[in-house]
């Protein structure tokens, strides 16, 4: 996969991801800051880190399918692996500045 291609298909997950909300909350999961990786090798498999607002979120299942799904529909991911992590801790000011002006922050 060449460095444009791979960079296309980036900014197609990244848009993805902004599709993805938490039932709770009224932002997507990318603005809210929860993604902390995303890994697109040159085959087409994808990792991605994210974490959750609180580790016993009720709909973590929900939104980590949600992820996953909406991710392997993206054109050039061939497979999809979502690894849920706690470290660093979510906090507010990993939100973007839209996100903390949707909630209310700024």
């Amino acid at each position: 996969m060449e460095a444009n291609e791979k960079l296309l298909i980036e900014e197609k997950i990244v848009k993805m991801l902004k599709t993805v909300y938490d039932p709770e909350i009224p932002v997507n999961v990318y603005d809210l800051g929860l993604i902390y990786a995303i890994d697109l090798s040159d085959d087409g498999a994808l990792r991605v880190d994210m974490t959750l607002t609180a580790p016993n979120c009720p709909a973590a299942d929900f939104i980590v399918e949600d992820v996953r799904i909406k991710l392997e529909s993206v054109e050039g991911v061939k497979s999809v692996d979502v690894n849920i992590v706690f470290e660093p801790e979510w906090n507010q000011d990993m939100m973007s500045e839209e996100a903390k002006l949707e909630l209310g922050f700024l």
